[in-house]
């Protein structure tokens, strides 16, 4: 099952780059090339909202690389603490973002 995650962000620009930089850094990291793809991106109250899409290939060798860290996380759905295995890796690379699950 493909995890889709809506991403929300105050400075689009710089986050969005942040996140291509550390996708494509992930990518590299458990060899899942071309892995994602984003949406349009649109604006709320200041905020600007996108969905990232994780293919097969990219959320396969991330969970199989990071299995022990992800199963720290507090939740009893794997999905949720995917996300925010996620949210803290953006976050440890300069990235300030709010990450959800998109139903």
């Amino acid at each position: 099952m493909n995890i889709v995650l809506e991403v929300g962000t105050k400075n689009y620009g710089n986050d969005l780059l942040v996140i291509k930089k550390s996708l494509s850094h992930m990518e590299s990291l458990v060899d899942g090339y071309n892995g994602y793809t984003l949406s349009e991106p649109s604006s709320k109250f200041g905020w600007t909202f996108f969905k990232l899409v994780f293919k097969p290939n990219l959320q396969n060798g991330i969970e199989e690389k990071f299995h022990d860290m992800i199963q720290r996380y507090p939740s009893s759905a794997y999905a949720e603490k995917f996300a925010n295995f996620i949210s803290d890796f953006f976050i440890s690379k300069g990235c300030d973002v709010k990450i959800r699950i998109s139903d």
